[in-house]
């Protein structure tokens, strides 16, 4: 890919018809600060026509004006708390161009190329970055990196969708909330669940694999694999045969425990191994009270259902989506009141950093997933109508899976599954089947 960058230059916050924000910092909540502290990029393409690279700054600015914290900087108070000061210092905004089609330059699925569709993710400054990309064709793609402690998936899709209503002129609404602080702990802590060696571990601990950078990128490979509703609805039905509440499990729990074993068996782990996966669970809707899904900030704690690799390929499919759907179920509002007890009272005193690591690249015999499926991306209009692409950026990180629904629209769902490349031969022959049999 021939990329030429245009200009490089910091976007503010266009304060249009509000005064710029009272507040000098926003403390980091306990959900922030066991987050991945880590930028995540993102890709959206466009057909033509479309939008201006100015009306995209001014609704940029715009949007800023709305949400500071992404216009800020991470850093320390007075008493050195993690938080995020809003001082308006600004994102990194990229314009740029490639001598070359869409259709001949665009990859369509994660490889090193979409590196050069937004800036670079090392050692940032700015909390937010943004590279605008033109094509010969008239097509435009968009690069998105954001700062993970600011916001999680959630929260980010949020402030894109109100990114492309500035565009459009529109008024942002509803609007995000701001505070922090609405995560207290209870007083005396009630700790009954276990936290230490969860989401949060001894700095004194390994976290996982540890080789040449160089090594892992040449043997790591993102496969990306489409599953249609016909097959979703087949493996829904037959991961669901055995459950005795006559309740069907969900499409993504019945996706997960296949792929679970699909990928279990491609790397051809000993069955006397132990394997778990890594599932985000938002806790806006479990926490009780609510938390309004206008909260702008991080509220994820973790599922990590767990099998012997043995049991997970010897048992049917429902063995292991039972095992998914139990997990998720136990992190409830009593699961995420102890985290908060937990990590405001003894994280600190126990010297203990979070679980949550982008620095790791190989997770076997262990996943991660990602789920995208709910995130309302697809909604980011400037103006001349939504992506026909989404894609999550190159993150060559083996067994973490991005899930994302096909834009397609009809339903089908993509996978992302980065894989060493000798076992993807493997993986690819019995992905699409619904009977996993163990050797």
């Amino acid at each position: 890919m021939k990329m030429k960058i245009e200009s490089s230059r910091i976007i503010k916050p266009f304060y249009e018809h509000k005064s710029p924000p009272m507040k000098s910092h926003i403390p980091l909540s306990v959900f922030d600060k066991v987050t991945y502290e880590a930028h995540i990029a993102i890709i959206y393409a466009y057909r033509p026509p479309t939008p201006p690279n100015t009306t995209i700054e001014l609704g940029l600015g715009k949007a800023l004006a709305v949400y500071p914290e992404f216009a800020g900087r991470i850093g320390k108070d007075e008493h050195e708390n993690p938080v995020i000061f809003l001082n308006d210092k600004g994102v990194r905004f990229v314009e740029a161009s490639v001598s070359g089609t869409l259709d001949q330059e665009m990859p369509c699925k994660p490889s090193p190329t979409l590196l050069n569709l937004h800036p670079s993710l090392n050692d940032v400054k700015e909390l937010t970055q943004v590279q605008v990309t033109r094509f010969t064709c008239g097509s435009l793609v968009v690069g998105f990196t954001s700062h993970h402690m600011v916001a999680d998936g959630h929260s980010t899709s949020n402030f894109l969708v109100a990114w492309g209503k500035a565009c459009r002129g529109l008024k942002i609404n509803p609007l995000p909330l701001h505070d922090r602080t609405i995560f207290t702990p209870r007083n005396p802590p009630l700790i009954d669940y276990k936290h230490k060696g969860v989401e949060f571990r001894s700095k004194l601990e390994k976290n996982g694999h540890s080789l040449n950078q160089a090594h892992i990128l040449e043997d790591i490979v993102v496969h990306k694999v489409h599953f249609t509703v016909e097959f979703l609805a087949k493996l829904k039905a037959k991961a669901s045969c055995m459950n005795d509440n006559k309740n069907s499990y969900s499409t993504f729990e019945s996706l997960i425990a296949h792929l679970w074993r699909a990928i279990t068996k491609a790397r051809r782990i000993s069955g006397l191994e132990t394997t778990k996966i890594r599932i985000s669970v938002n806790g806006r809707m479990r926490l009780n009270p609510k938390v309004a899904n206008e909260y702008f900030g991080n509220c994820v704690l973790w599922a990590f259902p767990t099998a012997k690799v043995k049991d997970l390929l010897r048992e049917p499919l429902p063995y292991a989506t039972k095992l998914i759907h139990n997990a998720v179920a136990k992190v409830n509002d009593s699961y995420f009141r102890s985290f908060i007890d937990f990590a405001d009272n003894k994280a600190n005193e126990e010297d203990l950093v979070p679980t949550a690591d982008m620095n790791k690249h190989i997770l076997c015999p262990n996943i991660e997933v990602d789920s995208w499926l709910r995130f309302p991306f697809y909604d980011l209009d400037f103006g001349t109508g939504c992506p026909y692409i989404f894609m999550p950026s190159y993150f060559p990180t083996e067994g973490m899976m991005f899930l994302l629904p096909s834009f397609i629209g009809d339903g089908s769902i993509d996978v992302f599954v980065p894989l060493f490349e000798d076992k993807l031969p493997a993986f690819k022959k019995i992905c699409y089947s619904l009977d996993l049999l163990a050797d």
